[in-house]
C-alpha cells in the first residue's frame, strides 16, 4: 500500500500470484502463500517494493493483537484515514498526494497468531498491493522485532511513485515514519508529535 506500511518494513519479496491478477503478474510464488523475503531492492517488476523493521520493547501477543485489527491502523499510519471491515475484507481509505484519495480492498492470506499477518488487495482496489507484518522474539529479552513488507504498484507507474516521493508519502518514506509511531504507541500510549513536544 502506498502508505502503510507501511507502512509500514527489511528484506524484500517473493511475490505470489493469485486468480486474475495472475496473468499480470511475473512474481514467482505459492497460489496461498504471501509476500516473503529476498533480496534488498526497491522494484520487482511492476512492484515498487519497502521493507522496515523496528525493535518494540513489547511481547509479542501484545503488538500482533495490536495490528490483526487492521482499525487500529489509522492511530499510526498517517496518511490511512481510516480502516473499516467489509465482511470477509477490510476496507482502506488512503490519502495520496495532491488531495487524491485511494480506496483498497483487502482479504488476509495468512495469519498465525503472534508470528505473521499477510494480506493483499482484491479485484477493483484503486491500487494493487500485497504485504505483510512479521513478529519475532528480540535478543536479549529487548522484546519484539516486527518487520513489514509491502509491494503495490504505484498510480500512474513510475510517475505517481515520483509524484509521491515529492509529496512525502511514498512509502520508504512513510514506513520509517510509521514504524516510529507504532514504537511509540506501543512503548508509551501515545505518538509523539510536533505539537505535543512543544508543549512539553
Amino acid at each position: 500500500m502506498p502508505d502503510i506500511l507501511l507502512a509500514a518494513s527489511a528484506g524484500l519479496l517473493v511475490y505470489t500470484a493469485y486468480s486474475r491478477i495472475k496473468e499480470r503478474r511475473s512474481l514467482p510464488g505459492h497460489p496461498d502463500s504471501a509476500p516473503g523475503r529476498t533480496s534488498r531492492q526497491s522494484r520487482y517488476g511492476d512492484y515498487a517494493v519497502s521493507g522496515r523493521s523496528v525493535t518494540i520493547n513489547r511481547p509479542r501477543s501484545e503488538l500482533y493483537t495490536f495490528w490483526r485489527d487492521f482499525e487500529n491502523l489509522a492511530q499510526v499510519m498517517d496518511n490511512v484515514d481510516s480502516v473499516v471491515p467489509d465482511g470477509e475484507a477490510s476496507l482502506w481509505t488512503i490519502r495520496g498526494p495532491g488531495g487524491a484519495s485511494y480506496r483498497i480492498r483487502t482479504e488476509i492470506v495468512a495469519d498465525r497468531e503472534n508470528e505473521e499477518i499477510a494480506w493483499r488487495s482484491v479485484d477493483g482496489s484503486d491500487i494493487d498491493t500485497e504485504g505483510k507484518v512479521m513478529f519475532r522474539d528480540a535478543p536479549a529479552d529487548r522484546g519484539t522485532e516486527v518487520e513489514a513488507i509491502v509491494a503495490y504498484v504505484p498510480p500512474a507507474g513510475a510517475a505517481g511513485q515520483l509524484i509521491a516521493k515529492l509529496f512525502q508519502r511514498e512509502p520508504r518514506v512513510q514506513g520509517r515514519r510509521e514504524m516510529k509511531r507504532f514504537k511509540m504507541l506501543m512503548e508509551t500510549g501515545e505518538v509523539a508529535t510536533a505539537r505535543n513536544r512543544s508543549s512539553d
